[in-house]
């Protein structure tokens, strides 16, 4: 079974962090879904920004719309959701198999909003209803002018991920939001199913105390809190407040794992998908971190033959020496041989 398959067994989904045109077009994103089992993707500035920078993939769709006279955040949008469109369409059977458990895709509000509560909320139902995608979250950060703004898109039946939370006090503050719009939902005899994950950020606190820990501690702080947040995560779901919203017809909000690719270029590159495959959560992977768990996956099974790979590297090292040394002792017999030729075709 593939590593990523392993990862579905026990309870955990995988999207992928990260959108382009290319991977689109190219068909990969495709390809991860059929072989690596990716059921979700997610985005944000900086993905749509390299995308956008580092391509031609979106010039003439750019151009076109300059000439429409749109611009800015008007402009991006519509690529943006150009691009969710046909990704949230890959996982739409995913999406209506699982009863929208599973299957999403995410678009940000403008990071601008974040400390503006009514601006964030009009923005959330703006692009909710524009998109017009029953797989689409929209992502609003944990902030505290985002949390109120969290509970009015849910009492209004806006899916959101609930995106740039650090800790377990961050995740409860927005489960809690999450809680009371659903409640007011049933309250108000609404349906009380609307469908939200809480993204709580993981590497980004190796890198922020990298240069502050020994290196006994480097790389186990993020591993460490997101722990603690998923002790603090299972025990709401165990709750009785929790249970009765779930009685009622609501869905659970999962917790979802971000930033899980490795920063410190000495730790192994799969460091907190391996740490962190717990039951019920989700985990948002950067491209380079889902090949390497497929590589890895492909490692593991050699070792498990018996196949030692540095003693492998090392008799290789010995041979490709020895297969050089003579291919140079062969060049210079050539090359004399040659020389030898040359010189009796001019006497």
């Amino acid at each position: 079974m593939k590593a990523t398959q392993k990862l579905h067994e026990i309870g955990q989904s995988i999207w992928l962090d990260n959108i382009t045109r290319g991977l689109l077009a190219s068909g990969t994103l495709q390809r991860y879904i059929n072989e690596f089992s990716v059921t979700g993707l997610t985005s944000n500035p900086t993905i749509f920004d390299h995308a956008i920078k580092n391509s031609h993939d979106y010039d003439g769709a750019i151009g076109q719309k300059m000439e429409e006279g749109k611009t800015g955040e008007e402009l991006f949008f519509e690529l943006a959701i150009e691009d969710l469109s046909r990704a949230a369409n890959l996982f739409q059977s995913i999406h209506y198999r699982t009863d929208g458990v599973d299957g999403w895709v995410s678009l940000e509000v403008s990071p601008l909003l974040a400390h503006d509560t009514a601006g964030t909320l009009i923005a959330a139902k703006q692009i909710h209803a524009r998109a017009d995608l029953p797989n689409l979250f929209i992502k609003i950060p944990g902030t505290s002018e985002g949390l109120p703004a969290i509970e009015e898109a849910i009492f209004a039946g806006v899916p959101v991920n609930v995106t740039l939370l650090f800790s377990g006090a961050q995740y409860l503050a927005a489960a809690e939001a999450y809680l009371r719009g659903v409640e007011r939902r049933i309250v108000a005899g609404l349906n009380p199913d609307v469908g939200s994950v809480a993204s709580l950020f993981v590497s980004r606190w190796d890198v922020a105390v990298a240069d502050k820990v020994p290196e006994e501690l480097r790389n186990q702080l993020g591993i460490a809190i997101a722990r603690d947040a998923y002790a603090t995560y299972r025990t709401l779901l165990d709750s009785p407040r929790w249970q009765r919203i779930l009685n009622a017809g609501a869905r659970s909000q999962r917790l979802l794992w971000a930033s899980t690719g490795a920063k410190d270029p000495k730790a192994s590159a799969v460091l907190y998908v391996q740490a962190l495959a717990k039951p019920f959560t989700v985990n948002t992977m950067p491209e380079a971190t889902l090949k390497a768990l497929s590589i890895h996956e492909v490692l593991a099974e050699f070792a498990k033959a018996g196949i030692n790979r540095e003693a492998v590297a090392d008799q290789l090292l010995r041979e490709g020496v020895e297969s050089f040394a003579k291919s140079w002792k062969d060049l210079l017999a050539c090359i004399a041989s040659k020389g030898k030729m040359l010189t009796a075709s001019l006497a």
